[in-house]
């Protein structure tokens, strides 16, 4: 699929418009890139696609959909709770102005501004990859986790359905998995999670970031509103899903006053557990997030700058595993306790639920589970 020329390339300095429904301003350059382009406007439309105003007034969402070789990734970071991943989809329609994914698009030589959440990879043979990998004879059965890096429940699942053939993969083998998301989409699937939860097979982790509906329009401009994620919160722990919430990034001063709000509501909408990250602005995410700082809160970009070098020993991010999710120094250690305070007011684990390998089986990799 073609790209214009503005989907790419450094860009020079300079104020950025706001899009209208998009969190980045614009394409700012990737890291790899060599050329520096300067975007104006012709006159003429962009390509169509399948999300987006049809006459150019708005970046439009272009899908790429593609042949993965593989989709199971190893981690190599202690600082998470799982072991393997599977992402579906490359680049994310939210639009989240804090995404530590960004800088992924930059491996594609695309920007980690507009293009991430504009030019979305779909993996259509996903669900056909689980199954290969899962058959394969030296496979030993591991919990999964979906939606490591971008969000399994992005806009444009509700079409490609990925992430719903990868469960349906999943319920087949009984192979025990954890998903990730800040889309009210899952709610779908509950007739594939309930069952698997039943049997310790599934659970599940809502990002809930704030409860203000204004701030969330800024800051995850196409992801779901805030009431709609405690909803599906109430709804995955009605159907016997354990469901624990995400309350991440913290970003000092803008969402930061919320901890003890947020894990109050997922407490009332059934979730058991709550976990934390403070914002990490690794490579080009510093330019995207800041420059999205300036634009949409002028009057305290300086202090919350300020405040994430304080939480990064002087730096905007600190890459160190230990230290790099939550960071160090006297304010980590206060907002460390105040979330520690907040789960016990509120009867909250820190704990993520335990999920069963013993009833897994492997899957024929046409589709039909071998005879034993």
């Amino acid at each position: 699929m073609e790209f214009d020329a503005t989907g790419g390339g450094k860009h020079k300095p300079g104020p950025a418009p706001r899009s209208r429904g998009r969190g980045a301003l614009d394409n700012l350059p990737g890291r790899f890139e060599r050329l520096v382009r300067e975007s104006f406007d012709d006159g003429w439309h962009g390509e169509r696609s399948e999300r987006g105003a049809e006459d150019g007034s708005q970046p439009l969402t272009i899908l790429t959909r593609e042949q993965a070789r593989t989709v199971l990734t190893r981690n190599q970071s202690p600082d998470v709770f799982f072991d393997l991943s599977v992402n579906p989809y490359r680049g994310c329609e939210h639009g989240c102005a804090y995404c530590y994914a960004r800088p992924t698009h930059s491996y594609l030589g695309l920007s980690p501004g507009l293009d991430f959440e504009t030019r979305i990879f779909a993996k259509v043979n996903a669900a056909q990859r689980l199954r290969e990998a899962l058959a394969a004879p030296g496979y030993r059965c591991e919990p999964i986790v979906i939606g490591t890096v971008t969000d399994p429940y992005q806009p444009l699942e509700r079409r490609q359905l990925l992430t719903r053939r990868l469960l349906e993969v999943a319920a087949e083998a009984r192979l025990p998995v954890a998903l990730i998301t800040k889309g009210s989409m899952i709610e779908r699937d509950l007739d594939l999670l309930g069952p698997m939860a039943r049997s310790s097979l599934a659970a599940v982790y809502v990002t809930v970031t704030t409860l203000d509906p204004s701030l969330a329009r800024r800051m995850e401009p196409r992801a779901a509103a805030p009431w709609k994620r405690l909803q599906a919160v109430r709804r995955l722990a009605d159907a016997g899903v354990p469901v624990g919430v995400m309350i991440a990034p913290i970003i000092p001063f803008l969402n930061e006053p919320e901890i003890e709000s947020i894990a109050r509501e997922a407490a009332a909408a059934g979730a058991r557990s709550a976990h934390y990250t403070v914002l990490r602005l690794p490579w080009e995410l510093r330019e995207v997030f800041e420059q999205w700082l300036g634009a949409q809160f002028p009057e305290r970009a300086a202090r919350v700058m300020a405040r994430i070098g304080d939480l990064r020993g002087g730096r905007a991010n600190d890459p160190r595993f230990g230290t790099r999710m939550r960071g160090e120094g006297v304010w980590a250690e206060l907002i460390r306790a105040r979330f520690d305070r907040a789960l016990r007011t509120n009867g909250l684990s820190a704990e993520r639920a335990t999920l069963d390998c013993a009833a897994f089986r492997a899957p024929s990799v046409d589709g039909q589970l071998a005879l034993i």
